[in-house]
């Protein structure tokens, strides 16, 4: 069997471990399993990269250095990533994938630049002596020029999408403002345009570096206007799309150095990350471009005055630890918030006490609760809390009318009732959980500051609700800690 069977076949045995990393990772109890798979197939796709024909030529050609360079790059990558891993907060997992995501689009752009260089290089010009010959001469030409230009293209908007995004995720003061120029629109079709002629361009001149750095240069642009007006409240589609866009990229740099691994890849990668876009869409009730060009999130902050005066119920944990002493179903409905205090430890210990007592306890898992999908799944699972005690939206809102007491701990544009009773609310129509049709309702929070969407809450008002103002993680403690005395 020759080498290239070989690595072929190793290509193929890559392929299959992330087909199947895919499908385990779409459950938490195999979703460990599947990451490890994942990183399994990534290994034998990059060491077999190492032997195809170019590179061991370019070893040959160059001695031992380009090998040197490549284990150096590997070497901070992996130790970067390592770090990164192991030091990023949980609450930051979000803003670490949109990075992630950013830096996968600008790989592939550099990939399929320097690409262009080497072919133009080696041609010595020949492709500008080749617009002369017939069109089938040129056929191989065009389909890598076209491969060029896409991969130049979705990458400079993905990497620079995806700081934007990091940006708001991370709330950094530049990006607090949110960006509602009125001919932004117009911004963005002109710039659009603009690399659809210099995508064209590339394929009629394929010789031409210029018009594809160009083009990198005006979708780095196209990036920011795309991704400056989207609200936070949006943010979780976002990032599914980002995700998306940066497969997208990948696949096509495939075809540009003719790798099937990397298109394979870059393929599931586009395709779950717009499966997810639409599942994203449709838990918010809302397009996609609506989230693209609705820009949910950034407007102004409305004043809750007229909503919360005089309403507010404010209580002590000895106060809910009365309410919960007979209560015999208890439903947790977790938020950023807890994410933010790193609560989901101390929610583990409330349940425990609780249970203890013979309390029936559950968790309410709103599909864009939190800044990126599966946030709250991935948090609470850290706390070691049962999979099976965690239920979807649809699943645990027909119960809350049978529930004693909802606990909402940091969570609220996903649990606003205006979504449901307002049709003028910027989240009108947008699924929730229905919290407040439970008996009673204790919200865990800092402040009556408004979520992503920037409306306040009636449900911090109802007649139902006790309001506890304190840091997530000390207020549950507490609450434990004045359970356990009653």
């Amino acid at each position: 069997m020759s080498s290239q069977a070989w690595i072929n076949l190793a290509y193929l045995a890559a392929s299959m471990l992330f087909i199947v990393a895919f499908k385990l990772m779409t459950g938490p109890r195999t979703a460990v399993k599947g990451n490890y798979l994942g990183a399994v197939g990534m290994a034998i796709a990059l060491i077999a990269a190492c032997f195809e024909k170019q590179v061991l030529d370019s070893f040959a050609d160059r001695g031992a250095w380009p090998l040197v360079l490549v284990g150096i790059a590997a070497a901070i990558g992996a130790a970067v990533g390592a770090v990164m891993a192991v030091k990023y907060p949980m609450t930051g997992m979000p803003q670490m994938v949109a990075l992630l995501n950013g830096f996968g689009g600008a790989a592939s752009t550099f990939v399929a630049g320097a690409e262009l260089w080497n072919k133009t290089a080696d041609a010595a010009g020949s492709l500008t002596v080749a617009a002369t010959h017939a069109a089938t001469d040129l056929a191989p030409w065009t389909q890598f020029a076209i491969a060029t230009a896409l991969t130049g293209l979705i990458g400079a908007v993905t990497f620079w999408g995806s700081l934007v995004a990091f940006g708001k995720l991370e709330e950094l003061p530049q990006f607090k403002k949110p960006w509602t120029d009125p001919n932004r629109h117009w911004i963005n079709l002109g710039l659009a345009g603009a690399t659809f002629l210099l995508g064209w361009g590339l394929c009629a001149y394929p010789s031409s570096n210029l018009l594809f750095w160009l083009l990198v240069i005006v979708g780095s642009g196209l990036g920011l206007t795309l991704t400056m007006p989207i609200g936070g409240a949006d943010m979780p589609v976002v990032i599914c799309l980002l995700n998306s866009y940066s497969g997208l990229a990948a696949a096509a740099a495939g075809f540009v150095i003719d790798n099937s691994v990397l298109v394979i890849a870059g393929s599931l990668v586009g395709a779950s990350g717009l499966i997810l876009t639409a599942i994203m869409c449709q838990a918010m009730n809302r397009s996609l471009v609506g989230v693209l060009f609705g820009g949910l999130g950034t407007t102004a902050a409305v004043s809750g005055d007229d909503v919360y005066a005089g309403k507010i119920k404010s209580v002590s944990p000895e106060e809910i630890a009365m309410v919960l002493e007979g209560a015999e179903r208890v439903v947790i409905v977790p938020g950023y918030g807890l994410a933010v205090a790193q609560a989901q430890h101390a929610v583990r210990e409330l349940a425990d006490a609780l249970e203890k007592r013979g309390t029936t306890v559950e968790y309410a898992i709103h599909p864009v609760a939190g800044r990126m999908p599966g946030h709250m799944n991935v948090l609470l699972a850290e706390a070691d809390i049962a999979y099976e005690k965690l239920r979807e939206m649809d699943d645990i809102n027909p119960t809350f009318p049978e529930t004693d007491v909802a606990i909402v701990i940091g969570a609220n544009d996903v649990v606003n009732p205006a979504a449901r009773n307002d049709p003028t609310s910027p989240i009108a129509g947008m699924p929730i959980l229905d919290v407040d049709k439970a008996r009673t309702v204790v919200v865990v929070k800092r402040s009556l500051s408004p979520g992503f969407a920037g409306i306040p809450n009636p449900l911090f008002a109802a007649d139902n609700t006790l309001m506890y103002f304190a840091d997530g993680k000390k207020a549950i403690l507490d609450l434990t800690a004045a359970i356990q005395k009653h």
